[in-house]
């Protein structure tokens, strides 16, 4: 991998990652931008103590543009982009309408491919691989900065979840916190410690887990399962069988592994609903829409969460969509939002029974 990083014409930063090391990016951006201003604040809930990203400045992102004027294609034929050169492998950047910026964090915007009509479970395993690795740098690079606590990788597919950009990309959230759901698997993880006299609650999960019937794929160094209490009618854990914290901590055996894995389920998941098209839905629909959301331990600091410490929590990927049978979405309406109380509509042995069904042959 060759990494390249420069600096857009507003200032914010762009890296490129490369398959292959002799590759030239000396391209500049000639559009004639002013420098990015953001109004990004963090507010805290007293009653629920979690916390609140205000962003007004978002109001003005870019809004489902045509496919020639995507601003995550490469720059060509005089059409200039973020990307200012005219091809690339991976592609990372400043978000230019950023929900967390300065001392209320980062945001960055991670593209998996030059190829606009693409999806990331078309991209070869190499190229899968290389998203990994960018994945991991900048997990490592973020961790650096004064401001931020946790680092969240993730991927929202399809219009349904809410993507205004078609092209295919994701996100990287450095949050100067650490985030609500991710204290509430601290604590859990604390109290079981404690009442086990020191077992490890991620550990307990995933080998109940992988001895019982949700299991949806393994291998030597990945397990993944569809979860005994999951929240979204098809939802999916992946697990390193080796625990570590982040991505930092995956071994070389386990990196090798994950493209052929993670393209795999990716895959599934476009033909758990396939009706003819092989999409991932009926005729004429969009393939599965999704979100895939890395869980990795935050930097600290681990007063609050006693007893435990980053090398207790287990990295892991959630991959789930909202839909929960062809042309019909799972809404969180009252229960759900209301009171964080979720009512799921597929069993998930049923889930975990389909998605095994969908395997490639």
């Amino acid at each position: 991998m060759k990494k390249t990083s420069t600096r857009l014409a507003d200032g914010r930063e762009l890296i490129y990652y490369d398959l292959r090391d002799d590759t030239v990016r000396d391209a500049v951006d000639r559009r004639p931008l002013e420098r990015t201003v953001t109004t990004s604040e963090i507010r805290h809930d007293m009653l629920l103590g979690d916390a609140v990203a205000v962003a007004s400045h978002r109001q003005g992102r870019t809004y489902h543009p045509p496919a020639d004027e995507c601003p995550l294609c490469p720059s060509r034929d005089g059409r200039l982009s973020e990307i200012p050169d005219s091809s690339y492998d991976v592609v990372v950047f400043e978000n230019r309408f950023p929900s967390l910026a300065g001392d209320s964090g980062r945001c960055e915007v991670v593209c998996f491919t030059s190829d606009h009509d693409a999806s990331f479970a078309d991209l070869t395993e190499e190229q899968a691989g290389l998203v990994l690795e960018a994945w991991t740098d900048r997990t490592a690079e973020l961790s650096h900065l004064p401001s931020v606590q946790q680092v969240f990788c993730f991927e929202n597919r399809g219009a349904e979840i809410g993507v205004t950009l078609g092209h295919p990309h994701g996100q990287i959230y450095a949050y100067p916190f650490t985030t609500p759901r991710t204290a509430l698997m601290l604590r859990s993880l604390a109290q079981h410690k404690q009442a086990s006299g020191g077992e490890n609650l991620f550990d307990l999960v995933v080998e109940r887990e992988t001895a019982g019937e949700r299991v949806v794929l393994e291998t030597e160094h990945w397990v993944a399962f569809v979860p005994y209490a999951a929240h979204w009618p098809y939802e999916v854990h992946l697990y390193p069988r080796r625990r570590v914290p982040d991505l930092l901590g995956l071994d070389e055996a386990a990196r090798a592994e994950f493209p052929r894995v993670y393209l795999e389920l990716l895959r599934r998941f476009d033909r758990i609903f396939d009706g003819g098209d092989g999409r991932g839905g009926t005729v004429g629909e969009s393939r599965t829409p999704y979100i895939a959301a890395w869980h990795q331990a935050p930097f600290g600091p681990w007063d609050e969460f006693e007893g435990v410490g980053g090398d207790d929590f287990a990295l892991h990927l959630e991959l789930f969509t909202i839909r929960r049978t062809a042309g019909k979405l799972k809404f969180l309406a009252g229960s759900e939002s209301g009171m964080n109380v979720f009512i799921n509509d597929v069993p998930p042995e049923a889930a975990a029974r389909r998605l095994r069904e969908v395997a490639s042959t």
